[in-house]
């Protein structure tokens, strides 16, 4: 599983976490290290093929890494965890799922002295107030053209982009891979509906403090059957000055679901629309996922994200961030909304 895109919650953290990965359990790719089988992790941990070669590195804590549809636990793995658990690991999970909620977990963490951190537990939010209209920070947004197509990862690369320029510039978590990675956020598919968009502003508000410009990690997709209104949720409820489309070329279908991908020009289209009538925000550029491309097929895919959508094209992993950051930097403008809040 390590291997594919449900691992992306351990790929993210491996990238961008502060804390060594000193080894990933994975009994089908055990004797090998993470930068023969992902390579773009460049990291040279080793994988094993179970807890107890793990605990033999030293771990303070088990990451629980993949995030399947639906956020279940993966039930052969509930030994590790509970393995873990007794000998005094911090067990981290993003899923749905609530480790903490579950008795026997409850028990092995009290009796191994150890914790459980379910990172998608959300705080109490509020109702939208509109606040996030009047930060001073200006607000950049990735949307998507589906699910895990790099949202968050376009937002981390484009914080550091910016922060080589001089900027405070801020990464704003908004899912529980980005949670980790930030130490800090509100999961927001997890937050009741009517709330999503409040968590969203409050993230923005209490970020916008101490940062010139934020980088808000987008989630799902605007024509995702299923994770459209988390999209939504975002959209309205971070205010952003600017919009980064994430897309993965070689991807034709809502993963999952056959629905077709929308072209460049409509998606684009389509989320300023949405905007246009709450406050507009331009798509600024498209940041493209070519990993599955070799690199002449990767450079071709940008040349037509560039020529189809009139704006600027990158991969931002493969190719840096710095000249794609560069190019959309003129067009990120603080604007504000010509609404007032409709609750106080």
């Amino acid at each position: 599983m390590f291997a594919d895109r449900r691992a992306k919650t351990a790929h993210g953290v491996i990238a961008y976490g502060r804390d060594v990965t000193v080894a990933i359990i994975d009994p089908d790719h055990a004797g090998q290290r993470v930068s023969a089988v992902v390579p773009y992790l460049r990291s040279d941990a080793p994988i094993v093929a179970n807890l107890a070669a793990a605990l033999a590195l030293g771990p303070s804590a088990l990451l629980v890494g993949v995030a399947p549809p639906g956020g279940a636990l993966p039930p052969a793995w509930r030994g590790a965890i509970v393995g873990a658990l007794h000998a005094g690991l911090e067990v981290v999970s993003g899923l749905h799922q609530l480790l903490g909620e579950d008795a026997e977990f409850v028990a092995a963490a009290s009796r191994g002295g150890a914790r459980i951190w379910d990172v998608r537990v959300p705080p109490a939010a509020r109702l939208f107030s509109a606040a996030a209209y009047a930060v001073a920070a200006r607000v950049v947004l990735t949307v998507g053209s589906d699910c895990a197509v790099g949202k968050m990862t376009v937002a981390l690369e484009l914080t550091r982009a910016a922060a080589l320029r001089g900027l405070r510039a801020r990464f704003v978590a908004t899912g529980q891979t980005g949670i980790l990675i930030a130490s800090g956020g509100i999961a927001i598919d997890r937050v009741i509906s009517d709330f999503a968009a409040g968590a969203a502003e409050e993230l923005v508000v209490r970020s916008a403090a101490e940062a010139d410009i934020l980088f808000v990690e987008g989630q799902g997709g605007i024509n995702h059957p299923a994770f459209a209104p988390v999209t939504i949720a975002l959209l309205y409820g971070s205010a952003p000055d600017a919009l980064v489309l994430v897309h993965v070329p070689s991807r034709t279908a809502i993963d999952g679901y056959g629905t077709p991908l929308l072209g460049y020009r409509r998606l684009v289209a389509l989320y300023e629309e949405l905007c246009a009538a709450v406050k507009p925000a331009r798509v600024v550029g498209i940041a493209l996922n070519t990993a599955h491309l070799d690199e002449g097929a990767a450079r071709a895919a940008i040349e037509t994200a560039r020529a189809e959508s009139g704006l600027p094209a990158d991969d931002v992993v493969r190719f840096g961030a710095e000249a794609f950051y560069e190019a959309i930097a003129p067009n990120i403008a603080l604007k504000t909304s010509p609404l007032k809040a409709p609750c106080a």
